[in-house]
């Protein structure tokens, strides 16, 4: 495997998580709303949206699976963590690290609306739709990627280079 090679530096990071916590803040600044990441990938990217953010949310996370130890999705999802707190009623924002084959997230919005929420939204820091095969509506998008691996900022191969400050691309040799 190279080295990765940097696709969307941190500066330009920083200024999408500023930019879409703009958004959110102005359409949740005065609604009891909940904020659940999606494990693990988004764990970096909600931190700094919350940050950003500034107003009062509450925060859950659930964790879904569908790679294993693979680069590739089985297709097959797995509930791996439920939520802890009550959905009913409550305005929801689902944080994604990068949005792919839609498959885990049709999932989970279909897992979402059983609990009858007052509203769903999405935000993802990626779209690679060219690998779509389930249409995904986010409602706020940071950066649209090429289908190459992704990884950094969050996201990893295989447990590796989450703790890389930038988004980049891995390539196998």
């Amino acid at each position: 495997m190279d080295k990765p090679e940097i696709l969307i530096n941190k500066e330009k990071i920083a200024d999408c998580v500023g930019r879409l916590a703009e958004q959110i803040r102005e359409d949740y600044r005065s609604k009891d709303f909940l904020m659940i990441g999606i494990l693990k990938g988004s764990f970096v990217f909600m931190a700094d949206l919350i940050r950003a953010l500034q107003i009062p949310m509450e925060l859950d996370f659930i964790r879904l699976s569908s790679y294993g130890s693979g680069k590739e999705s089985s297709g097959k999802i797995e509930l791996v963590q439920e939520l802890r707190t009550q959905v009913e009623g409550r305005h929801i924002v689902v944080i994604e690290d990068i949005v792919d084959t839609g498959i885990s997230l049709n999932f989970l919005l279909g897992y979402l609306a059983k609990q009858n929420p007052a509203s769903v939204r999405l935000c993802a820091l990626l779209d690679k739709p060219s690998r779509r095969k389930m249409p995904v509506s986010i409602d706020y998008l940071g950066f649209t990627v090429p289908d190459k691996f992704i990884v950094g900022y969050g996201l990893d191969c295989n447990e590796q280079f989450r703790f890389l400050s930038d988004i980049c691309i891995i390539n196998e040799n």
